[in-house]
């Protein structure tokens, strides 16, 4: 009986553990020897407030890549002050800086400089400042950034000797990193990769630029015109334009200067054509105002007095520098002695005299102005004069313009400029369209 009665308790002892339920997730706690098993499940972590799957969105977020940030502190709804700022992570990389010239309203000032603050604020992660090409309107203020803050320059050649212009000028260049480079040229400047690409503009060595950052590139176009018949046959890249376009391509930040006029600018060749016309059995004096910075322009003027046995004077601070350093880097062609002092000119008849100057806008302070009105010390206006302005008034100067027109034609002399003769074409590029009719006249 006693042992029918501990066989039958062993077998309900069977049952009742067959019905505890067995954990799969069981841990031997090994601190203590001989300490039975624990069975007991772990405790559920309590859930957090946030909803289900934000965690999977922290985790996602700590992958992605931060933002570039792009930054105009320039240039947009204006002409001139071109100054750009691409920013990522602890990376600054800068693209031109310029000035503009003031308007009409701007009372004893004489140059308009970019708000540096922000790039003060940001110095330690500034790695370079990058130049598209030398006109004022991309260079003219870098001495009062380098004065703020020490950056190291890439450009190329002539913006190169240009920039060490006004460097000199302001006692900088010995303080400056100055860096040469040539179109097809790659650099690095922290995250950013700066590729230079062969552009087409009228001043020489101008450049776009593809930066390639970590989260796509960009293409900056700088300044430029689709020239097929360039003055020295320099044409764009348009094969590294299109390959960049074919790998893509994040934005394209492109210049738009006269984009909302329909056709084409016609090729700086054109400009040459008119200049052979209008000096061809001239007797007068010939004095052309146009762009210092238009080292094509002058080229043709010298063809043109070249062609016709003229000495040439220079007059305007910023024209002599700019045909100087263009000379002396190879970007003018010019014969030995065809350049004169301009002191030297009352030592020529008129016939045999050609004067480039500064002044196509008309600035209150330039030399045609100046000449116009009487004031100038070496250069007489009389009405054996041919003045020829090869250049269009950039909007907001054509008053300016105009009154220096009206002076020159009170004293007599023959004025030739953008409405009357084929005496410029635009630096920049106009939409794919119906061609715009061409005429010439004399004035």
């Amino acid at each position: 009986m006693e042992r029918k009665k501990e066989e039958f308790t062993k077998s309900n002892e069977n049952k009742t553990r067959s019905r505890t339920p067995i954990k799969k997730n069981v841990k031997k706690d090994f601190k203590k020897e001989g300490q039975p098993v624990s069975t007991r499940a772990p405790r559920k972590p309590r859930e957090s407030n946030t909803r289900k799957g934000s965690t999977a969105k922290k985790e996602e977020v700590g992958f992605k890549k931060s933002k570039l940030k792009i930054i105009p502190l320039g240039g947009l709804q204006e002409v001139g002050k071109n100054i750009t700022v691409f920013e990522y992570e602890n990376d600054i990389l800068l693209v031109d800086c310029g000035v503009s010239f003031p308007e009409d309203d701007m009372l004893g000032i004489d140059l308009v400089i970019p708000d540096f603050t922000y790039l003060v604020k940001n110095k330690d992660k500034i790695r370079g400042l990058v130049i598209t090409h030398g006109h004022e309107d991309h260079i003219g203020s870098i001495p009062y950034l380098l004065k703020e803050i020490n950056v190291p320059i890439y450009a190329t050649k002539l913006a190169v000797g240009l920039i060490n212009n006004k460097l000199e000028e302001h006692k900088l260049a010995k303080k400056t990193k100055m860096h040469m480079v040539k179109q097809g040229d790659k650099i690095t400047l922290g995250k950013f990769k700066v590729e230079f690409i062969k552009s087409c503009h009228s001043i020489p060595d101008a450049v776009a630029l593809a930066i390639h950052t970590p989260v796509g590139v960009i293409v900056h176009t700088g300044d430029f015109k689709i020239d097929y018949t360039p003055i020295n046959d320099d044409t764009m890249d348009f094969g590294r334009l299109a390959e960049l376009g074919n790998e893509g391509v994040l934005a394209l930040m492109s210049d738009s200067t006269n984009a909302e006029r329909k056709g084409y600018t016609m090729s700086e060749r054109t400009v040459g054509e008119v200049f052979d016309k209008l000096f061809i059995n001239c007797t007068k004096r010939i004095v052309v105002a146009t762009f210092a910075s238009n080292v094509y322009r002058i080229q043709q003027i010298v063809n043109a007095a070249v062609a016709n046995n003229r000495k040439i004077a220079v007059s305007g601070r910023s024209m002599v520098n700019m045909i100087e350093t263009a000379m002396e880097l190879g970007y003018i062609d010019v014969p030995k002695n065809v350049f004169i002092d301009i002191d030297m000119i009352n030592n020529y008849t008129d016939d045999k005299l050609v004067i480039i100057t500064t002044g196509s806008q008309g600035e209150p302070m330039s030399a045609l102005t100046r000449m116009a009105t009487g004031e100038h010390r070496k250069v007489h206006i009389t009405s054996n004069d041919l003045v020829i302005i090869s250049a269009t008034p950039i909007p907001g100067n054509e008053k300016f313009v105009a009154k220096v027109i009206d002076d020159l034609m009170k004293i007599g002399a023959e004025v030739v400029y953008s409405s009357l003769a084929d005496i410029h074409v635009s630096r920049t590029c106009l939409p794919r369209g119906t061609k715009v009719d061409a005429c010439f006249s004399k004035a």
